[in-house]
């Protein structure tokens, strides 16, 4: 049942199927209660159950950032961190940043700054982003070249996401002084 759509799986316990138990998750602040193996990695629950598809599937394997979510505030892997193992903690996707209509600061000064081209490694990026400034809010240009390690851009644009996560910092600092 591993990577199955949520209704194939309730379909499964309709034939009397051994199904898995409920696992209890709060993503972007509303709770929602899934049916999947324990093993299951977070990312797929995200996409394939929740419709929640701005964390992007890329190696499989953590290295390349793209399925960056923030698990209690804290920048993680979802491809790979099992379903079970993050029950009952608070999950952030990058459509959980936006509040009330307006974008996270990170969000906008990405936008602001073209800190993209084809844009399949951003929610990575911002994620990384908004968890690096949540515990360093002044980072130098080489912390946030060392954060953001983990996340490949293979557009080249470096330079531009550098631009953006300085000036989000700046405006994080001004909206908190």
């Amino acid at each position: 049942m591993r990577n199955l759509p949520q209704i194939l799986i309730d379909d499964f316990h309709v034939l009397g199927k051994n199904m898995p138990d409920a696992i209890a998750l709060e993503v972007n602040g509303k709770k929602y209660s899934v049916h999947y193996p324990a093993d299951t990695p977070l990312l797929y629950v995200l996409r394939d159950d929740l419709g929640l598809t701005g964390t992007k599937y890329g190696c499989g394997e953590g290295q390349c950032g793209a399925c960056t979510v923030l698990i209690s505030g804290a920048p993680r892997r979802s491809c790979q961190i099992s379903v079970s193992s993050i029950a009952g903690r608070s999950i952030t996707t990058i459509e959980g940043l936006e509040k009330d209509g307006h974008l996270h600061p990170v969000q906008q000064a990405f936008l602001d700054a073209g800190a993209f081209q084809c844009a399949y490694c951003t929610s990575g990026m911002i994620m990384s982003s908004v968890g690096l400034l949540r515990t360093k809010p002044k980072p130098t240009a080489a912390e946030i070249m060392q954060f953001l390690q983990g996340n490949i851009c293979r557009c080249g644009t470096h330079p531009r996401i550098l631009e953006a996560v300085n000036n989000a910092a700046q405006a994080l600092r001004e909206q908190n002084p």
